[in-house]
C-alpha cells in the first residue's frame, strides 16, 4: 500500500476507529504509566534512603540461594505489570541488590503477580495454574542463576544507577549556607532525575503500544496460531511481544481463542510472551540493558513461553 492508500484508508470509517482506539489507548497508558512511573520509584527512592544498602544486599544477595526465593516472592507479590517493574528494578541495582536475584524479580512480577493468579484460576481452572505458576517460578530462578553466573551484569548501563548531585553542595552556595535535604526531598529528586532519563522512551515505547493496539485486531492471534498452523506455540512466543496484549485483557479471550481451535499451550506462550516482556517494556530496558543483557532477557521469556506451551500441550491438557 502506497502513501495516497494509507492515507485513504485512515480517512476511512475503519481507519478512524483504529486511529481512535489508538489514541485512547496512548491517553490510558500515559496517565497510567506515569503515575506508576513516579509513585514506584519515589517509593523505592524513599525506600532506598531509609533502609541501608547493606540491608538490601543482605535480604537479596546472590551468595546464597534465599535472594533468589526472596526476589521471586516479592515479584509475585507486587502486581506490576511489565513496563511498571523498570523504576522498581533500578531501586534494586541502585541499592546493589544481587544480580541474580533481581533479574529474577523482572521476570516473576509481570508473571506472577496476584492480578494475573486471580484471573487464571476462574479463567483456566486450579490445575492450570498451579502448573503455570511452577513453570513461570522454576524458570525465572534459572535464568537468574545462570545470568550471574555467566558475569551478564557488566551488560547493566551504569548511567542510570548513578546518583546525580544536587545544584549545591550543604556547605552552601555563596554566602548563605544551603539547608540539608530531607530524605522526602532527597528521595523526589531521584525519582525525578530517573523519570525525566526515562521520559522520551516511555513516550516512544507508550505511542508504538497504543498503534500496535489500535491497528492489530484481536482475530490476528487466533489466525496466527490457529490450528492449521504446526508451529502455533512459537508463533504465539515471537508474536507475544509485538502484539501488546495485556494479560488482564487477553485471559477472558481465553475461551473464544480455544472455541477457535488456538490449543491451550499456544494460549501460555501468548500468555507468557506478552505478559513478561512487552515491547514498550523493552524500549525501556534498552536505555538500561546493554544489547547482550537486553538478548539475554528476551530469550528467557521467549523460552519460558515455549517450554511452557508445549509442557501444557503434551502433559498438563
Amino acid at each position: 500500500m502506497d502513501i495516497t492508500g494509507i492515507i485513504e484508508f485512515l480517512q476511512s470509517p475503519e481507519g478512524l476507529e483504529m486511529l481512535n482506539q489508538s489514541a485512547s489507548m496512548f491517553v490510558e497508558l500515559f496517565l497510567e504509566l506515569t503515575v506508576l512511573f513516579l509513585v514506584i520509584s519515589y517509593s523505592v527512592a524513599l525506600l532506598n534512603q531509609k533502609l541501608p544498602a547493606e540491608k538490601i544486599q543482605r535480604i537479596l544477595g546472590a551468595q546464597s540461594g534465599h535472594g533468589y526465593f526472596r526476589a521471586a516472592a516479592l515479584g509475585a507479590i507486587t502486581p506490576f505489570c511489565s513496563c511498571s517493574t523498570i523504576p522498581m528494578l533500578v531501586g534494586l541495582l541502585k541499592a546493589r541488590a544481587g544480580f541474580g536475584p533481581t533479574m529474577t524479580f523482572l521476570f516473576t512480577s509481570p508473571l506472577l503477580n496476584p492480578i494475573i493468579i486471580a484471573l487464571f484460576i476462574p479463567v483456566l481452572g486450579l490445575k492450570v495454574t498451579i502448573a503455570y505458576g511452577v513453570l513461570a517460578l522454576s524458570i525465572s530462578l534459572i535464568a537468574g542463576v545462570l545470568l550471574q553466573h555467566f558475569g551478564f551484569e557488566k551488560y547493566i548501563n551504569p548511567e542510570l544507577l548513578e546518583d546525580k548531585p544536587t545544584s549545591c553542595c550543604n556547605s552552601g552556595c555563596g554566602s548563605k549556607p544551603v539547608k540539608e535535604p530531607t530524605l522526602w526531598q532527597k528521595a523526589w529528586v531521584e525519582c525525578w532525575s530517573l523519570f525525566k532519563q526515562m521520559f522520551p522512551y516511555m513516550v516512544i515505547a507508550m505511542l508504538i503500544g497504543a498503534l500496535v493496539h489500535g491497528f492489530v485486531p484481536a482475530e490476528f492471534f487466533s489466525q496466527a496460531a490457529g490450528p492449521d498452523n504446526p508451529a502455533a506455540i512459537p508463533t504465539a512466543a515471537v508474536i507475544g511481544i509485538p502484539l501488546y496484549v495485556r494479560v488482564t485483557t487477553l485471559l477472558p479471550l481465553a475461551g473464544s481463542f480455544v472455541a477457535k481451535g488456538v490449543s491451550m499451550g499456544a494460549i501460555i506462550a501468548l500468555v507468557i510472551g506478552s505478559g513478561g516482556a512487552s515491547l514498550p517494556e523493552v524500549i525501556l530496558l534498552k536505555k538500561l540493558f546493554y544489547w547482550p543483557l537486553l538478548l539475554a532477557f528476551l530469550l528467557v521469556i521467549f523460552s519460558m513461553a515455549v517450554i511452557g506451551g508445549f509442557v501444557f500441550n503434551l502433559f498438563i491438557i
